[in-house]
């Protein structure tokens, strides 16, 4: 989740313009458009939606590990937290 105003309304505009993407994917489709139209739609909407991902997790990053130093137990479970959402990214 973004954690400030600023990020809010970049994650915000950048999801309508991935809603967007995908309208135009539907409209391509439905309009039985050829094949190279609809995997460049695709391609937009996979590097719009893996731009949006490296900006939570970046702002993620940068608000836990920005706070006030922690127990060492903590720091451990923050890094395996980390280290669970980035595999799950690269998947």
């Amino acid at each position: 989740m973004p954690h400030t105003v600023e990020e809010k309304k970049r994650a915000l505009a950048r999801v309508k313009r991935i809603r967007g993407q995908c309208e135009a994917l539907e409209r391509a489709l439905e309009a039985e458009s050829e094949c190279s139209v609809v995997l460049h739609q695709l391609s937009a909407i996979r590097g719009a939606v893996s731009s949006l991902m490296t900006e939570v997790m970046e702002s993620h990053i940068r608000g836990g590990f920005s706070q006030a130093p922690k127990a060492a137990l903590q720091r451990g479970e923050q890094v395996e937290e980390l280290l669970g959402l980035f595999r799950s990214y690269m998947k």
